[in-house]
């Protein structure tokens, strides 16, 4: 296949057949911190002959499917969860047969991609399939609870020698051309009430529906297109308090299943707790000065495209280079550092981590003021093994610091080894942009015992890497344990592992199966158990033993889930992990990489003659939003040859959209399949072109940006015409108003400088209050007994009234 011109991006786009998928219809029900999630896929075949239509689509990596149904021809067959390579032989028998079947699975790859197909779906016919999941519920910095519908699934750079992504075979359609409309309805309950419901979405005002306000819902407009992750914020009146939940044993009847006795020993015979702690520490602790921070960032190409869909977004790569600057400067003396960037390769600033000085940090931001995202696929794999081969020091624990849009298609091995170097270092994430594998984000942060973040929408960047900072320069936690008070007759067993890593106001959650013959009204008592420096800690919480049968088994699932999740990762046994796996996912009705859900129409009346035609769902091109605007990405169908792509029998092709990049896709092998999930794979190699980005807007630096710029790594400022212009006062009246002469001007400089964020950025604290705990130290080290006067002189010339506790008076 020749090459083609460099103003154009590849993407794989739907052809003009029609669309099997007609809408999805999702309910939502939301209680405290868990929501259970109903979703509905509508289809129907306008063409002349069966088709079998495949839905690839994201899923939170912590969403445990616990049901799957189909109704065709007026009747519903629930499907049965199976071992992932029988449940293939049940469909493909069924289709073979000229039988109606469906097939839901996770992907073996990455537990955050489903692929849904519907197969021999006869002319003029419809079909409903609806799948169920609950999953637990992220609260954010300022106390949101967040829930989540992903509909961006980028496709994911696949290395060579590993197979092929599912995603990289996936048609994608322009923003805005989505054949399908999502309608979703979402109820929220909490016993301490609900404040107010935010969207990214247009949503219909929040309705309350009892009096205390403590149940309300919201939907989405009518007709919206599902082109873009669908994000609900809900304010609840108090989130930080701990709690336990727990839920009844299922007994003689197995609610995931609805088909027979729960198996003794059963994970679903027995009540679950699911335990939700939230640590403090004591006020006025000092954070470390030691440590040796990596910051691994990705290069790749699809690092230009736009933070989000709005036309003035700045790119996933400017932001990161401006997060970047941000962090250096707030980094402690005395502590290392070192920057690495990586795409098809990699490289680093220095040889190896260096010490953090005046000098080191002045020629890091050098250069990372002028990084690019020209560096190809994504590939993380080959830098960690580079980090983790490089010798660390002994006084100073390392931190690994990790930037990428989380467009890869080896997932796991990428886990396991943070996951086998995690006694060497912490490891905090950052998934940039939608379509940011949660697998990858999630799964490298709990490997490494560090925290994760998603940016997305308009989300800035650089306050939630500056609370990851503080997490890390956090002293660390030692002696974690839990400790039980049960009656002698129950025994409490742990299914999701004992956090290793406790950070402050930040909420930790743990599972525990209770076995045992509960009497009367008992209660019990467990205790989260630290030491925090000198100090031992503990966090109790009573809860009631005896429980009713709940209606759904909520609490069940996500234990199986994370019990799931966490042998999936493991490492001592894989053998045993596996059968593990298998007896955890049959028996809760979770899905697993293990198994998949069929449903076959046994019944059926319509029996299809010969194999059906392919036909793939399209889905939001997100990444093609980059660098240029919308309106300029659909260029000439000339700007590249049409190359005719078969996807089992359904035809595709390439489209031309002339961007200045779409994602790592178009820059390294290109990946189609033919036949099928059974067939052989091929790959196109395209050669690698260098794609010339459009220049992006230039827009006036922010005026915090420009202070902590020329920030010196000591805390302290000079006296520059860069920072009179940012206080807004003149170089001669700067240095009349020193109310000292005999002290440097760097001191009175500084006293401004922190008065000025206090006045000015006071909504952005969260981005500036490492570098300012810097500057205070250094001017009350230098000021002396004369800190008061500088203080009460700088109110007067910044016209402020900034408290002298600020400085520590």
């Amino acid at each position: 296949m020749p090459p083609f011109p460099p103003c154009c991006g590849l993407i794989i786009v739907a052809s003009r057949q029609p669309v099997p998928l007609q809408g999805i219809w999702v309910d939502v029900q939301v209680k405290g911190f868990v929501a259970d999630v109903s979703a509905t896929l509508k289809y129907k075949n306008k063409e002349e002959k069966a088709v079998e239509a495949v839905f690839v689509f994201p899923m939170d990596e912590d969403s445990a499917v616990y049901s799957f149904e189909a109704t065709i021809e007026g009747k519903t067959i629930v499907a049965d969860l199976q071992e992932k390579e029988q449940a293939h032989k049940t469909y493909d028998e069924a289709i073979r047969q000229g039988k109606q079947a469906f097939l839901l699975e996770e992907d073996e790859s990455s537990a955050d991609i489903f692929s849904c197909s519907v197969g021999n779906l006869p002319p003029g016919q419809e079909a409903e399939v609806t799948l169920k999941y609950v999953r637990e519920l992220p609260v954010e910095a300022d106390g949101a609870v967040r829930f989540v519908l992903p509909a961006v699934l980028n496709p994911r750079y696949t290395p060579k020698d590993h197979d092929v992504s599912i995603t990289a075979t996936r048609p994608q359609v322009p923003i805005g051309e989505i054949p399908y409309t999502l309608s979703l309805n979402a109820q929220f309950q909490s016993a301490y009430g609900i404040a107010k419901i935010e969207s990214n979405c247009n949503i219909t005002p929040l309705e309350y529906t009892d009096s205390d306000r403590t149940s309300a819902k919201v939907s989405l407009a009518e007709g919206h297109k599902f082109e873009r992750d669908v994000e609900l914020l809900a304010y609840y009146m108090d989130v930080n308090k701990p709690s336990v939940t727990v839920e009844a044993g299922l007994g003689a009847t197995d609610a995931a299943h609805e088909s027979g006795p729960t198996p003794s020993g059963s994970i679903m015979a027995e009540s679950v707790a699911m335990l939700s702690f939230y640590p403090s520490f004591p006020a006025g602790q000092e954070q470390s000065n030691c440590g040796e921070f990596i910051f691994l960032v990705d290069r790749s190409g699809s690092m230009q495209c736009s933070m989000n869909s709005e036309s003035n977004a700045p790119q996933r790569i400017q932001s990161a280079r401006e997060t970047l600057v941000l962090l250096l400067k707030s980094l402690p003396l005395g502590c290392y550092f070192n920057i690495y960037g990586f795409g098809s390769h990699f490289e680093a600033f220095f040889p190896e981590s260096v010490e953090y000085t005046q000098q080191s940090m002045e020629e890091a931001v050098k250069k990372v003021n002028v990084m690019d995202a020209r560096f190809g696929g994504t590939e993380i794999l080959q830098p960690l093994k580079k980090i983790y081969q490089t010798a660390g020091r002994a006084e100073h624990p390392r931190q690994l610091f990790v930037f990428t849009d989380g467009e890869v298609g080896n997932t796991k091995q990428v886990i396991n080894k943070v996951q086998r170097n995690s006694k060497k270092h912490r490891c905090f994430t950052f998934g940039i942009g939608e379509g940011a594998s949660t697998s990858l984000i999630k799964g490298m942060a709990r490997a490494g015992s560090g925290t994760f973040e998603f940016i997305t929408g308009k989300d800035r960047m650089q306050p939630k890497v500056l609370r990851a900072l503080k997490c890390s320069l956090q002293p660390s936690v030692k002696d974690i344990s839990l400790k039980w008070t049960l009656p002698s007759s129950v025994e409490a067993i742990v299914l999701s592992k004992v956090p290793t890593a406790i950070f402050h106001g930040q909420r930790s959650i743990v599972y525990a199966q209770l076995k045992g013959k509960v009497e009367n009204e008992a209660d019990g008592q467990v205790c989260l158990q630290y030491k925090f420096k000198d100090e031992i800690i503990k966090n109790d919480l009573r809860f009631p033993l005896k429980v009713q049968n709940a209606e759904r088994p909520t609490i069940h699932r996500l234990a199986a889930k994370t019990l799931i999740s966490e042998l999936d990762h493991g490492t001592e046994s894989p053998s045993e992990d596996v059968k593990k796996i298998l007896e955890t996912s049959l028996q809760s009705g979770v899905v697993s990489s293990l198994t998949a859900y069929v449903a076959v129409n046994k019944d059926t009346k319509t029996h299809v003659e010969g194999p059906p035609m392919r036909r793939d769902v399209p889905a939001p091109a997100f990444t093609m939003a980059c660098s240029a605007p919308m309106q300029q990405m659909a260029c000439a169908r000339s700007c590249m040859p049409q190359t005719s792509v078969l996807m089992g029998s359904a035809d595709m092709a390439w489209d031309g959209f002339c961007m200045p990049q779409t994602s790592d896709f178009d820059r390294d092998d290109m990946i189609y399949e033919h036949g099928g999930r059974s067939s052989k794979r091929r790959k196109a190699q395209i050669e690698d072109e260098e794609i010339i980005p459009s220049s992006p807007v230039q827009k006036e630096t922010p005026a915090l940006v420009r202070l902590i710029t020329v920030q010196n790594a000591d805390g302290s400022w000079k006296l520059t015409p860069e920072i009179s212009a940012v206080l807004g006062i003149s170089e001669a009246d700067i240095k009349t108003g020193n109310p000292d002469q005999n002290v440097e001007v760097s001191v009175w400089v500084t006293v401004l400088a922190v008065i000025w964020l206090h006045t000015t950025c006071v909504d952005q604290r969260e981005e500036w209050e490492l570098l300012e705990r810097k500057a205070v130290s250094w001017v009350k080290a230098k000021a002396g007994s004369f800190l008061g006067e500088f203080v009460r002189a700088g109110n007067e010339l910044l016209n402020s009234s900034v408290e002298q506790k600020v400085f520590g008076l």
